[in-house]
């Protein structure tokens, strides 16, 4: 087994927090909106964030 494939199959058993799921998120959502539009700010995707929590 390579290298990479132990370090897959130790990271199959890493459990996140829910928290940590939501600042993957937030992390994946700017990083894709930011090459879509260079104006897109973390901020504003802090707010969009928020905003959906709540609906």
């Amino acid at each position: 087994m390579t290298k990479t494939e132990e370090m897959i199959e130790r990271a199959k058993n890493v459990a996140t927090t829910a928290e940590e799921r939501e600042r993957q998120r937030r992390s994946f959502a700017y990083g894709n909106a930011k090459t879509e539009n260079d104006l897109v700010t973390w901020e504003m995707i802090e707010q969009a964030a928020l905003k959906h929590k709540k609906a």
